[in-house]
């Protein structure tokens, strides 16, 4: 666990309304077609955010290179979910 890269990747607020969405997809991502399971589509977070494919796309990377999301590529889609055992990992480390 990298906590240097959390920090980072938890100072911009985007990136911490990012992680709050994806701490229940059911409420903000029920339009998803393919099951929330996958985690959810770079496509609708991009949507919900308001900001260009380019700008989200760069705040999931910095999110995956702390470890705080997963990704899994289906076909042509990025899917994304958090990652509960770093999140909490983190949250006892800070705990000390």
């Amino acid at each position: 666990m990298d906590i240097d890269a959390i920090h980072k990747a938890l100072a911009n607020p985007m990136r911490r309304q990012i992680l709050a969405w994806l701490k229940e997809p059911e409420v903000y991502f029920a339009e998803q077609q393919h099951p929330l399971s996958l985690g959810v589509c770079a496509g609708m977070i991009d949507r919900r955010a308001g900001l260009s494919q380019s700008t989200m796309s760069a705040h999931l990377a910095v999110l995956v290179k702390a470890g705080l999301v997963t990704s899994q590529r289906v076909g042509q889609w990025n899917y994304f979910k958090r990652d509960e055992e770093v999140i909490k990992a983190f949250i006892d480390q800070m705990q000390l």
